[in-house]
C-alpha cells in the first residue's frame, strides 16, 4: 500500500457514514469521467484510422439503403 492510500484510508475511517457515501459518489463520478475520456480517445483513434483509408464518403441514399437492410434483417430475426 502506498503512503497516499494509507493516508486516505485513515481519513476515510474518521468520516461519518453520510460523508463516506459522498466520497463514494465522488469516486464513482471520477471513474466514470475516466471511462468516458478513454472511450473518447478510442473513438478518435478509430476515426483517424477510418480517415486514413481514404474511402469516398457514402451518399445519403447509401445510408438509407443500409438502414433499410438492417431493419429488414432485424425484423426477419424477430419473426
Amino acid at each position: 500500500m502506498t503512503a497516499i492510500e494509507a493516508t486516505l484510508i485513515e481519513k476515510l475511517q474518521q468520516l461519518t457514514p453520510q460523508r463516506l457515501a459522498e466520497v463514494k459518489d465522488f469516486v464513482e463520478f471520477l471513474a466514470a469521467r475516466e471511462a468516458r475520456a478513454a472511450a473518447g480517445a478510442r473513438l478518435g483513434e478509430s476515426l483517424a484510422k477510418l480517415d486514413a483509408l481514404g474511402l469516398p464518403p457514402i451518399s445519403d441514399e447509401e445510408i438509407e439503403a443500409e438502414i433499410r437492410a438492417a431493419r429488414q434483417d432485424r425484423a426477419a430475426r424477430r419473426a
